[in-house]
């Protein structure tokens, strides 16, 4: 793994984004004053934005831009399309989002994290690559996953479930997990990653760390260790995640946030359902019945060849060269 020269300059634009949310109907939302005017302020800063790019990028004069997506990426993409600078772009999301969507129209090459398939971009640019993978997240020896468990003070002899909601937690995946908590140690130790903001109520009605259950706010460092040690993973379908999970070769169930923007969680779970790879619950059926946690891995528990199986499926969608291979797009996107 790489490191990170702390001395690179860092500079900072103004930006503004597209609320929109798929659970509201176009009309509803037009009727949210709020919500209105917080887009029509944002119009403005985005304009802000794209005139601190044209200046910023006048006095740098980049041979090359790449943009990872991101409704900030849009102002310094739109000066680089003006001032003809070569744009590269990945796309992580089997659904692109709104500002990739605008900049691919631009781009001078498009890597993406899914099959091409997935994407409406023009075959001549778009490649295939992946999306790049610290090398911490690897398929876990039986020795690697003994001394994690230890590492971690979770029982070593019990099968370890884990539970995560993302890194800003998911109050209805932590909501159901205190329901079926006690379904779920039946089956085995569970560690509960619930995100800063509800984690001091939780602290207060559940039990204390011990080897059979553990709540932790956040992991800074090293989860790739415990994902690593855990022989089932619930986890949202953020893009990145779901191929850390891929390359730990991991049983994996998919709880996506179905009211985001662009269902992007949900396609991106398509994407691995379509190949058998993962499992996948949804989250209207969990809130109805959030025992339904303890029904799917029991599932993967008990069918240990099946799991495996689809464990391996999963480990398929994984580039190991994704890292190179972006950053040869961006290199050989220079204008010599």
């Amino acid at each position: 793994m790489g490191h990170f020269d702390k001395n690179i300059p860092v500079s900072i634009i103004i930006s503004g984004k597209l609320r929109r949310y798929s659970h509201l109907s176009f009309t509803r939302q037009l009727f949210l004053r709020n919500l209105v005017l917080l887009n029509i302020r944002d119009v403005f800063l985005t304009m802000f934005g794209i005139l601190q790019s044209f200046m910023k990028l006048i006095a740098w004069r980049p041979d090359v831009i790449f943009a990872k997506g991101g409704y900030v990426c849009l102002p310094v993409g739109f000066a680089a399309h003006i001032l003809r600078i070569p744009l590269v772009i990945h796309d992580s999301d089997a659904h692109p989002g709104l500002t990739n969507r605008v900049l691919g129209l631009w781009a001078n090459v498009i890597a993406t994290g899914a099959p091409l398939k997935y994407y409406s971009y023009p075959a001549s640019k778009a490649i295939y690559t992946g999306i790049p993978i610290s090398d911490e997240f690897h398929e876990f020896s039986n020795i690697e996953k003994q001394e994690a468990k230890l590492k971690w003070g979770v029982a070593a002899n019990r099968p370890l479930i884990v539970i995560t909601g993302g890194g800003l937690g998911a109050q209805r995946i932590n909501d159901a997990s205190v329901v079926a908590l006690d379904d779920l140690t039946r089956l085995g130790s569970v560690v509960l990653i619930s995100g800063v903001g509800q984690y001091n109520e939780l602290k207060s009605i559940l039990p204390a760390n011990n080897e059979k259950f553990q709540l932790h706010s956040f992991i800074a460092s090293d989860v790739a260790s415990l994902l690593g040690a855990a022989d089932v993973v619930i986890a949202r379908a953020g893009a990145t995640t779901i191929l850390e999970l891929a390359s730990l070769v991991k049983p994996t169930i998919l709880i996506p946030n179905e009211k985001l923007t662009g269902n992007h969680q949900l396609k991106n779970t398509n994407v691995y359902l379509e190949k058998e790879a993962v499992k996948f619950i949804s989250e209207a059926d969990m809130v109805n019945d959030p025992k339904i946690l303890a029904s799917a891995v029991k599932d993967i528990l008990h069918s240990p060849e099946a799991s495996h199986k689809m464990a391996i499926r999963f480990s398929n969608f994984v580039r190991p060269n994704a890292a190179r291979d972006v950053a040869d797009m961006i290199i050989s996107s220079i204008k010599l």
